[in-house]
């Protein structure tokens, strides 16, 4: 089976692919010619996923699947959230993005927050969804060289380390991607 991811994000793309059975063949969205930047423009997390599988779908008439995830941190009302990746500005920094997170937490004790991803599968013409989410906290300083994003300043409930300090194996069995993929790689292997 060939699926499209509908990302351009290569670290995404490698996570993904060490999850995937060896019967589905994933193409990104530069596999298939598709050098554009798929607007984000909705309200929710699940309403970004699906815009994005739409796009694939209706542009390029194949099976494809779209995730968006957000980290939401409790005392800033679910911040940054939607806008997790432009959350310092629309250069999509994870450093600069990091330190205004950080800087918005100095002081509060409360650091209480959840990663989420919501998968859109398109899939025979319908559309299937799948959530993963992983809850922890937000370090006060950065720990770590892996991963991408906030990974450097979650610490997931129950572990020492932040998702930079775990290695990829480690990370994709608890991570919110992991936990959502994870259903839709059983769905498709029904």
């Amino acid at each position: 089976m060939k699926l499209v991811f509908a990302t351009h994000n290569q670290n995404k793309l490698k996570e993904v692919q060490a999850l995937m059975p060896a019967s589905i063949e994933l193409l990104s969205l530069d596999d298939i010619c598709c050098y554009e930047e798929i607007p984000e423009t909705a309200d929710t997390i699940d309403e970004n996923a699906i815009l994005k599988a739409d796009f694939v779908k209706n542009n390029y008439n194949m099976d494809c699947f779209a995730d968006d995830t957000g980290l939401e941190v409790t005392v800033l009302n679910g911040a940054p959230g939607v806008y997790s990746a432009r959350y310092a500005g629309g250069d999509k920094n994870n450093e600069n993005n990091i330190n205004k997170l950080l800087k918005e937490l100095d002081g509060v004790k409360d650091r209480s927050a959840q990663f989420k991803t919501v998968i859109a599968l398109n899939l025979n013409d319908h559309q299937f969804m799948f959530l993963g989410v992983c809850k922890g906290t937000i370090t006060t300083e950065r720990r770590g060289s892996e991963g991408f994003g906030y990974d450097a300043v979650f610490q997931p409930e129950g572990y020492e380390k932040t998702f930079a300090e775990m290695t990829l194996e480690e990370k994709s069995k608890i991570s919110h991607r992991g936990i959502a993929l994870q259903d839709l790689i059983e769905y498709l292997s029904k």
